[in-house]
């Protein structure tokens, strides 16, 4: 009697520990979870120093090879980068740079030029035309 006892208790508990695995994760403390980054890292400084006009090679030195190059779209380049902490959720951002004629003609993405470049830029464009005229 005790011995069935005693198996109809190590059952349930053993279902009971294999359910628990199942519904969540076993995050046992003390546990070291790597950091996972992925792609092209993308920053503010690199995204601001993007011109309208800037030829393939240029936009690679400031950006980096990008990550995606659609064979089919020659003149769009993705640059994705994902960054999941250790255990933590997953983080993306992206931008995707057009060109027309080997020059970059607009960006997009989850980036925009701040009002400090965006200045520097046109001023820049009005000292050109300026030494043009």
């Amino acid at each position: 009697m005790q011995k069935t006892l005693l198996k109809i208790t190590l059952a349930g508990l053993c279902s009971t520990l294999i359910t628990c695995n199942n519904i969540g994760s076993m995050d046992f403390p003390g546990v070291y979870k790597i950091s996972i980054p992925q792609g092209n890292i993308i920053t503010q400084e690199m995204v601001d120093q993007l011109r309208p006009g800037m030829s393939k090679r240029q936009v690679i030195f400031v950006m980096g090879t990008p990550l995606v190059r659609d064979p089919y779209h020659q003149d769009r380049w993705d640059y994705i980068y994902s960054f999941q902490p250790g255990g933590g959720e997953r983080g993306q951002e992206k931008i995707t740079v057009f060109f027309v004629d080997d020059q970059l003609v607009r960006f997009e993405g989850d980036f925009v030029p701040t009002a400090i470049a965006e200045a520097t830029a046109e001023a820049a464009s009005q000292s050109d035309e300026e030494l043009t005229n």
